[in-house]
């Protein structure tokens, strides 16, 4: 059984999704990333770059463990070991991972920088706002003349790029996002957002998620904790 070490944010969803959409067995461990579980040399030792999610398969490849952190390089495995949401094709293959990379290098981070400055940062600071802002409303812009054109993400079929970027778009309104603005793009997420596969994998963990709020957990997540040296 597959060892998932997650928390109820985008980058775990995005697995908890895959495994749910592949049939996989699997437990969810929860590592709180407010309470600096992260950090714990237990879970840095399956993930050095202290961040959720991390798996670990006691039957990895030829039969031997192997563990494997960074959200896009899970579902690559996942894929890999299943034979399913990545095309066989060359072709086709390569167009679904050059959206799995925009994912990686721009949906996660500008959107992720987007609800950082609008909603949790301390001071809100107007030109951050606006830069993210903006860069956010052009991303979504990519995305849904992509979708004008595609009925998914990476092409003709569901694929590890739709999962991946699905979950950075459940906070559209916390990224100064109007769905009116993007028809393509809301069409596919309402279709994404009923699979039954998707709704179980949203629910993984769920009971463990609550608000950045106190001081505390605002100092793991955002302060300096983050960058002492382990």
């Amino acid at each position: 059984m597959i060892e998932v070490y997650s928390w109820p944010t985008p980058n775990g969803h995005k697995v908890h999704i895959m495994l749910e959409e592949c049939g996989l067995p699997y437990r969810a461990i929860p590592v709180d990333i407010g309470r600096g579980e992260q950090f714990e040399p237990r879970f840095l030792e399956i993930s050095p770059n202290n961040k959720i999610p991390a798996i670990v398969d006691p039957d990895g490849p030829d039969g031997a463990p192997i563990t494997v952190f960074e959200s896009g390089a899970i579902l690559l495995y996942l894929a890999g070991k299943t034979g399913r949401f990545l095309p066989a094709s060359t072709q086709g293959k390569y167009e679904v991972l050059q959206w799995l990379m925009f994912q990686m290098g721009s949906v996660g981070p500008m959107l992720g920088q987007a609800h950082h400055f609008r909603v949790y940062a301390p001071e809100k600071i107007p030109y951050a706002i606006e830069r993210y802002t903006n860069e956010a409303r052009r991303l979504y812009g990519v995305m849904n003349r992509r979708l004008a054109g595609s009925r998914y993400i990476g092409g003709a079929e569901y694929s590890i790029a739709d999962i991946a970027i699905f979950p950075w778009l459940r906070s559209w309104k916390n990224q100064g996002i109007d769905w009116n603005d993007h028809p393509h793009l809301k069409g596919w997420f309402d279709e994404i957002a009923a699979r039954p596969a998707v709704v179980r994998g949203l629910e993984v963990l769920s009971d463990y998620r609550r608000p950045v709020q106190d001081d505390r957990a605002r100092e793991v997540l955002f302060g300096q904790e983050q960058y002492k040296l382990r």
